[in-house]
């Protein structure tokens, strides 16, 4: 990992690159098409070297295409919905855009009906889409509206986080009770759990540890469970 400024040039190299947010390929003089960033931040890679995008600490949320984002249905648009994702413009939902979904068969969502979806498509010259299925198997998997639980907000860098299978923050809370929850890059993490304290504690943890507060590691949040009696 380095450390990028906007303007400079990333060694962004793979047969099946995509660029994630704060990277844009453009064309030069020389008829080359350099990769540069868009902001500054820190510059990460996937395993592979695929998929690279620059990480800091937002709060705006740039869509960027095959990331899972939470959003809220604010109203009809044509044969879809208009869903606000966090982002600068609104995103919209077809919807066809369900697993199964037909003319005659489409899921019945109201305004401030709560999402987990994919973004199929972002454009800086165009709106977000976003899809409620695996782009792979077509399936739900996960996506599609989220009943009950509770939403609450945290920095970008840190849904990256809670991402991550290493960080150790969800398997701890899940290794203590039961618990649901869906995880948008854009900054919004639902959770469920079969009590309010439960949900309450999760909250509590997930802004104790985002690094917008205070920064709790492993053993802090082991210690404010235990004050909770969790």
């Amino acid at each position: 990992m380095s450390v990028v400024l906007p303007g400079e040039c990333v060694p962004a190299q793979h047969v099946n690159l995509k660029l994630g947010p704060g990277l844009l390929q453009i064309s030069d003089a020389q008829g080359e098409n350099p990769i540069v960033s868009t902001r500054s931040g820190t510059l990460n890679h996937s395993a592979n070297r695929s998929k690279w995008w620059i990480e800091n600490n937002s709060r705006r949320y740039v869509p960027a295409p095959q990331e899972s984002v939470i959003g809220v249905v604010m109203g009809r648009s044509g044969e879809g919905w208009r869903v606000d994702i966090g982002s600068a413009h609104n995103a919209s939902l077809d919807a066809l855009a369900f697993e199964g979904a037909t003319k005659r068969n489409k899921p019945n969502l109201k305004v401030g009906s709560l999402l987990y979806a994919r973004v199929s498509l972002a454009h800086k010259d165009m709106e977000p889409e976003l899809e409620c299925f695996d782009a792979q198997t077509h399936k739900a998997e996960g996506f599609g509206e989220l009943k009950g639980g509770f939403v609450v907000s945290c920095s970008l860098q840190m849904s990256r986080f809670l991402l991550d299978p290493k960080h150790f923050l969800l398997p701890l809370l899940g290794s203590r009770f039961p618990l649901e929850v869906a995880v948008g890059v854009n900054g919004k993490v639902w959770v469920n759990t079969k009590e309010v304290r439960q949900t309450i504690a999760v909250i509590r943890c997930i802004e104790a540890v985002d690094s917008d507060g205070e920064t709790m590691d492993d053993a802090s949040v082991k210690k404010f469970l235990g004050k909770l009696e969790i």
